[in-house]
């Protein structure tokens, strides 16, 4: 096992919304690495989080809340320690004018955070950097590595970044990082399509996980009103608009339920209203944000959880319930196939179809037995396939391959 310490640099650490980065972190530092972490951005609610993401939070580098004084130490660090380094990390944060952002005021941020970030490499003796997403972070991860003695690699979970590869540089971002960790063969199919051949072999599929022993088996909930939970952001991408309008079908047709949402985001009042307006908001809760231990209280008590998305990479939140022996719907998109197979361990509706998701929704109101056969399936599903501490095994193999530079 390498002694060399890694480091983790996000948008945002530790999130709300992306506790898995959180929890993907605990696993490898369990397998024996050294892993830092990064944030460009303060976490936001994280009143809300446990107290070991906050302890995690107060060890963890933020980037934005340095002083002036501390930037520009940070880069009269890095000119004095390497002056052909930062003079081509400057060249290559000004070509950010004319390609990708073409943002004079990205361009300084981004460059100003790369300088801040190798201090703080050096200083723990980091030469290795991951990013998740492939987002405007891992920009500055490769002016880092123009800096020298860093590499970068990075995880990709679309389907976002697909939508906007030229402006967010994805082929550069690919060409540049020691390797890609791609979290279904939907993604790698999308990296090679805008990929050389020959780098085919540096896309690693490493899915992301849960704990099966965290997240164990609900109590049976005996609710005399079925509860139908959906975990996530309110945004237009998890399609939860058409939730409701199936909801609502149901509730035409005579069928008792109740739904809950637990998550925020920009579509919560739409969403409210949409519920008002077709008759069904007695049968709707809005949970707001929850920290985790929250969450797994309304998994305790669900029936079925549904997730009508239009675009995802492969929902952890699904993971999560089929680990908890909960019976899940979702839609035939991106990866989801790879964690549920239609009919096997769960159903996936049409996605924007709200008629086949009632359908779907039925089919297991209707069928205890069913609910039972799936909710068994679903967590041998995880176990087998989305174990974290089996994934990351994986992906400390791609680091030490990395380090010791193999």
């Amino acid at each position: 096992m390498t002694q060399k310490p890694i480091a983790y640099l996000c948008s945002e650490y530790p999130a709300i919304s992306h506790t898995f980065i959180y929890r993907e972190i605990e696993s490898l530092r369990k397998a024996g690495m050294t892993v830092h972490a990064a944030s460009i951005h303060r976490p936001e609610k994280l009143d809300l989080m446990t107290s070991a993401e906050q302890e995690e939070a107060a060890n963890t580098l933020m980037v934005l809340s340095q002083s002036v004084t501390d930037i520009a130490g940070a880069h009269l660090h890095c000119l004095a320690k390497n002056p052909g380094g930062y003079f081509r990390m400057a060249a290559d944060a000004f070509r950010l004018l004319f390609r990708g952002p073409k943002n004079p005021v990205k361009a300084a941020a981004y460059f100003a955070e790369a300088g801040i970030l190798l201090r703080w490499a050096h200083k723990h003796g980091i030469t290795h950097i991951h990013e998740h997403f492939g987002n405007p972070t891992a920009l500055v991860a490769m002016l880092m590595k123009r800096y020298g003695d860093i590499t970068f690699s990075i995880s990709v979970h679309g389907p976002d970044i697909f939508y906007t590869v030229d402006s967010a540089m994805l082929p550069d971002k690919v060409r540049e990082a020691a390797f890609v960790r791609c979290i279904s063969h939907y993604c790698r199919s999308q990296i090679m399509r805008i990929s050389e051949v020959e780098r085919w072999d540096r896309f690693h599929i490493v899915r992301c996980g849960i704990d099966p022993d965290l997240y164990t088996p609900r109590p049976e909930p005996g609710n005399a009103v079925p509860e139908l939970l959906c975990v996530g952001r309110l945004t237009p991408a998890k399609g939860q608009h058409i939730l409701i309008e199936a909801c609502a079908m149901l509730d035409k047709a005579g069928v008792p339920f109740h739904l809950t949402f637990v998550g925020d985001g920009p579509d919560r009042e739409s969403l409210k209203n949409y519920a008002q307006s077709i008759g069904i908001a007695g049968k709707v809760l809005f949970t707001g944000a929850l920290g985790q231990d929250k969450v797994r209280e309304h998994y305790d008590r669900a029936d079925i959880f549904v997730l009508a998305s239009f675009a995802e990479g492969v929902p952890v939140v699904l993971m999560e319930a089929m680990a908890k022996e909960i019976p899940v719907i979702s839609t035939r998109i991106t990866g989801i196939p790879e964690l549920i197979e239609h009919e096997e361990d769960g159903l996936l509706a049409v996605p924007g179809d709200p008629e086949d998701l009632a359908r779907q929704i039925r089919k297991l109101l209707d069928n205890p037995a069913l609910r039972t056969q799936f909710g068994k399936a679903g967590r041998q599903k995880v176990s087998d396939m989305y174990n974290q501490h089996k994934n990351n095994d994986l992906l400390v193999e791609h680091f030490q391959n990395e380090m010791n530079g193999n």
